[in-house]
């Protein structure tokens, strides 16, 4: 009976979402992608077309020149600094450059009042 239960349960190493589970992601070379969710780094090739769908879904915002940030997932941003946990993890925080910051919180703060 315990070997179907955990049978059931889902890997998220395997059949993770990324609209759901990822905090962010980095794109490095050769389609490579790093994905932070919240206790987890996983890395994934993808192709420039799932890239571009998760862009232009709306969901995903471009923070540096290879991190996009899942804005649902947002918690808040101060200090040039994105929170995605209320914890003072390095791991759930992203830095932003000071003259992208005020562009990402206005993006942001339409989306999530409350978090800005």
């Amino acid at each position: 009976m315990m070997k179907v239960v955990a049978d059931e349960a889902r890997n998220i190493y395997e059949n993770f979402e990324v609209e759901k589970d990822i905090y962010y992601f980095k794109v490095g070379r050769l389609g490579l992608a790093s994905f932070h969710g919240r206790n987890y780094n996983i890395k994934k090739k993808i192709t420039t077309e799932q890239l571009d769908s998760y862009i232009a879904s709306g969901r995903f915002i471009k923070v540096s020149s290879n991190c996009y940030v899942n804005a649902e997932k947002v918690l808040s941003l101060t200090d040039g600094t994105i929170n995605f946990d209320n914890s003072v993890s390095e791991t759930k925080q992203i830095h932003v450059p000071r003259w992208r910051a005020q562009s990402i919180k206005n993006m942001l703060s339409s989306r999530k009042p409350m978090a800005m």
